[in-house]
């Protein structure tokens, strides 16, 4: 397998509303931004672009078209969509170098879910028989699951509070955070539920906004003469869309894709899990088997901003921004979607 390279990423800031800010818009500065990091003009420059978006999101068909405009319409390029986070639009352009049909993509993937009922808008992914015509939002499934949890010991409310109490703390030291706040546990604790177990702040944000990467094999980056972190393995599994047949306490998909990329081989110095509610982040944890040692969500997460079709690109994008720092030598990044961690992707990253 060829080594792959992150050379440059881009995010947006995760606002609650963008306002009068169509696709275009909100996809451009990161565009620039990622062109000028690596060291290029525009998707001209290399040779396979690849986007993530949800035309239920904009509430028409082919909606992400409008997206591309933000590429320039000629002359033609080679480009792909796919109607997911822009995390497996980076598989899908990792499988492509892989085969040896590029040697450079960019990935950008965008949400703009403030028009909506994002929760409600999220139902269609359910099981078009049995559960979507129910209407069940993410939400309350989101609070099954955690009643489960607590009903089982597996976890405790104050768990929960902790989670997000350190989500707010780290998200104090990223400038593109929605919500950050030095606050403490038995502060969020005493807050009323919102959908039981669930208070307010166990839920993810709505948040607009876009980010983009470029990626590369090794030999391109050198070429460029541009830092890189590497990624070594990438790994997506899914699980039944029958709710009932799946053990909600744990995610069978990531222990496998985590088995299958060989997490527990070395030190995992950061890990950034896309986690929409506070007990997932726990799940999921438990799943990789991360200790005391790792460095949990040091951006905030998705508790801290939560871009739809973009936020599970934005964990790969801030691990590999962190490894090319030094701050780390190894890391993971997850990404999700479907109600309680259906479908998950592992990223396994390590610095140059």
């Amino acid at each position: 397998m060829r080594d792959i390279a992150i050379v440059a990423f881009a995010q947006s800031n995760c606002v609650r509303d963008a306002g009068a800010k169509n696709e275009v818009e909100l996809i451009m500065p990161v565009l620039t931004e990622v062109f000028a990091q690596a060291g290029i003009n525009s998707a001209q420059d290399v040779d396979f672009t690849c986007s993530g978006s949800c035309d239920y999101q904009q509430g028409a068909a082919f909606a992400f078209v409008a997206g591309v405009d933000a590429l320039g319409a000629v002359p033609p390029i080679k480009e792909s969509h796919v109607e997911m986070d822009a995390a497996w639009a980076l598989y899908e352009a990792w499988l492509k170098m892989q085969a040896g049909d590029a040697e450079s993509a960019l990935i950008y993937g965008f949400g703009k879910s403030s028009p909506g009922e994002l929760p409600i808008v999220l139902s269609q992914q359910l099981d078009p028989y049995y559960l979507a015509p129910l209407w069940v939002d993410t939400i309350a499934f989101a609070a099954m699951q955690a009643r489960y949890m607590l009903d089982q010991g597996l976890i405790t409310e104050r768990d929960m509070a902790e989670v997000v109490a350190r989500s707010r703390r780290n998200a104090m030291n990223n400038p593109h955070a929605q919500l950050k706040a030095e606050v403490s546990a038995d502060q969020l604790l005493t807050e009323a539920h919102y959908e039981a177990p669930l208070r307010r702040h166990d839920c993810c944000p709505v948040s607009d906004g876009a980010c983009a990467m470029i990626v590369c094999t090794v030999e391109k980056a050198r070429e460029w003469g541009k830092p890189y972190a590497v990624i070594k393995g990438i790994d997506h599994r899914i699980e039944t869309h029958h709710i009932g047949s799946r053990d909600l306490a744990r995610s069978v998909s990531v222990e496998q894709s985590a088995q299958a990329l060989g997490v527990s081989n070395g030190p995992v110095d950061i890990a950034e899990l896309y986690a929409p509610f506070s007990h997932q982040e726990i799940v999921l944890s438990r799943a990789l088997g991360l200790d005391e040692r790792t460095v949990v969500n040091p951006s905030g997460g998705v508790l801290a901003g939560n871009v739809m079709m973009a936020s599970g690109l934005s964990r790969i994008g801030e691990v590999a921004m962190r490894l090319i720092r030094k701050e780390g030598r190894r890391g993971v990044a997850h990404a999700t979607s479907g109600p309680c961690l259906q479908q998950n992707l592992l990223t396994v990253l390590e610095a140059e």
